[in-house]
């Protein structure tokens, strides 16, 4: 089992490569691209560095694997980012150069099929960034999100913890990237109470592990995840995407870890607020409270069989809604059921 490593932090003024190691969506949205890169040269000061493959709609998973690999070789980048998720990242996994990447750490943002990216990066004992991508949160219609902004500035140019902030307003129904007189309007947002505790009242500390619950489905099924024995005193964390997944798939899932000896080793399970809308479903404000609460009980009934003792905590800011936390995978985290706060390590 590897020590988990911090990578250097970038500083303002340097170079930070955009890559697309799933889809190549750039190609297909060019403005909505144009304008996660003004946010980060203009509000966070960063020298955005394309590869290749980073605008090309269908490139090989060699190729996309090649850039990443020369993306952690260079000297002179400092950080890396997704431009955007897809699904079939799982296909560039086997053809990066591990030996490059583990000696050149770098600060590796993305989330949705880019968890195949975390997770690797987990194996290779390289704390990396759940969230941020340059056409999500970073080009958000009207401006970034504040509670995105501070969280993806304090991943990337502080050390040290961190505490989370539960956001007062959450949203699910992204603007169409193919309105373009949308660019300038913030999509529509709702007052939320918080985040949701359950379970016992203690303190769980440990490192981070998890992702985007469907991807974690297929790296279970393709064997790309560690032994349970390496997961021993670690804090798992699930979102779900826009596809919305049923809830009993994801009971099964979790089930399946179950059997697989892991869920047991969590202390405590992060459970994103569930992506409850997308443009082919459209449903009502009551159907979308249906849709969590029986998501919730997914994660409830796996954990009673099999991670009793968990902390759970329900409704997080992470992943595919809007505003989005940043998690280091891979880094510390500490839940503090007593308080009622959570804190990471960036």
């Amino acid at each position: 089992m590897p020590d988990m490593v911090y990578p250097p932090k970038p500083r303002p003024g340097e170079r930070i490569a955009v890559l697309s190691p799933s889809a190549g969506l750039p190609a297909v949205f060019p403005d909505v691209y144009e304008l996660g890169l003004s946010r980060l040269r203009d509000e966070f000061g960063l020298v955005p560095v394309e590869f290749p493959t980073t605008r090309a709609p269908h490139a090989d998973p060699r190729e996309r694997a090649r850039d990443i690999t020369a993306a952690f070789a260079d000297p002179t980048i400092a950080a890396v980012i997704a431009s955007i998720g897809g699904d079939d990242q799982i296909t560039v996994l086997r053809h990066l150069d591990d030996d490059v990447i583990r000696v050149n750490p770098k600060p590796f943002f993305g989330f949705s099929d880019n968890t195949n990216l975390l997770n690797h990066l987990f194996h290779l004992g390289v704390v990396a960034f759940h969230g941020g991508a340059v056409m999500t949160s970073l080009a958000r219609g009207g401006a970034m999100h504040p509670l995105s902004a501070s969280s993806l500035r304090a991943a990337l140019f502080e050390s040290g913890p961190q505490e989370l902030t539960a956001s007062p307003d959450h949203g699910d129904e992204p603007n169409d990237w193919a309105d373009a007189s949308l660019r300038g309007v913030p999509p529509r947002m709702w007052p939320v109470d918080g985040w949701h505790w359950e379970g016992p009242r203690r303190v769980v500390e440990g490192p981070l592990w998890g992702g985007c619950l469907e991807i974690l489905s297929w790296l279970l099924q393709a064997g790309f995840v560690a032994p349970p024995e390496r997961f021993d005193g670690h804090v798992l964390v699930v979102e779900t995407s826009e596809e919305m997944p049923a809830a009993e798939e994801v009971f099964r899932t979790l089930r399946n870890m179950g059997e697989r000896g892991m869920l047991e080793r969590f202390g405590a399970i992060l459970v994103g607020r569930p992506m409850a809308w997308n443009f082919e479903r459209r449903p009502t404000a009551e159907q979308k409270a249906v849709y969590r609460d029986e998501q919730r009980a997914a994660v409830r009934r796996a954990a009673a069989a099999y991670a009793p003792d968990a902390v759970l905590v329900f409704d997080l800011d992470i992943g595919h809604t809007d505003p989005q936390l940043i998690l280091p995978i891979g880094g510390d985290v500490r839940v503090d059921a007593v308080e009622r706060r959570i804190s990471v390590r960036y």
